[in-house]
């Protein structure tokens, strides 16, 4: 399809004829910003974050191209694959990362999230940490070629996917280390659950929110059989 003559992507046109002028530039606007922008948008920015029924169409735009608005935190908004077409491009196969990729993302979500998190050192469901992984200790622990493991850091990093962080750790680890990246903002709050409990299971599977996770989840496919 190609766009109208002012400039609109005709799927969008069935959300945007229903606004006034003046709304559907807000529309647009947060739009943009959700979808392009690094970081959550603060609502305070933007009328279509702040006001309910314009944040009502921005979902509306955003639901025409498979995404939806995510909320992070109190105030701030990203926007992610809906989860019913995030499983159907999983079932096809899609994937946007190389393996190696996945196998060093894990590695610092596991490092910085997981372990600290069913040490009681984390609370909450956000990716915040303030425990960074070095890059040495990726490159001494990690079942992995040495030399890709940088490399696929680098690409890490320019995905958002992680972001550096300065090494404070004891030991002999020196230089970069790496946390969560911005873009593990984008995920639903389904999904961010389903991989945070998969990480702590295999971060520590004998304690006890190990435990709880998977009771959770026994009970969870006892219901589902029931159906």
């Amino acid at each position: 399809m190609t766009a109208t003559t002012d400039g609109q992507h005709p799927v969008f046109g069935p959300v945007l004829s229903e606004l006034n002028e003046r709304h559907r530039d807000e529309v647009l606007t947060a739009f943009a910003a959700v979808e392009h922008g690094r970081d959550p948008v603060p609502e305070a920015q933007l009328a279509a974050l702040r006001d309910a029924t314009l944040r009502r169409h921005l979902r509306r735009l955003l639901d025409r191209v498979g995404r939806t608005l995510v909320q992070v935190g109190n105030g701030h908004w990203t926007s992610g694959y809906a989860d019913d077409v995030a499983a159907r491009l999983s079932a096809e196969g899609w994937q946007p990362l190389p393996a190696i990729d996945r196998a060093v993302l894990v590695l610092v979500l596991v490092h910085s999230v997981a372990i600290p998190r069913s040490q009681g050192l984390l609370s909450g469901d956000s990716w915040t940490s303030a425990h960074p992984t070095s890059a040495d200790e990726l490159v001494r622990y990690a079942q992995l070629p040495r030399g890709e493991i940088r490399p696929a850091l680098q690409r890490l990093r320019a995905a958002g996917l992680v972001q550096s962080a300065p090494w404070r750790g004891r030991g002999p680890d020196t230089g970069t280390a790496y946390l969560p990246g911005p873009a593990l903002n984008r995920l639903t709050p389904s999904a961010r659950q389903r991989l945070e409990h998969q990480l702590i299971l295999a971060a520590a599977p004998e304690s006890p929110l190990a435990a709880s996770i998977r009771a959770k989840q026994a009970a969870s496919e006892h219901t589902d059989g029931d159906r």
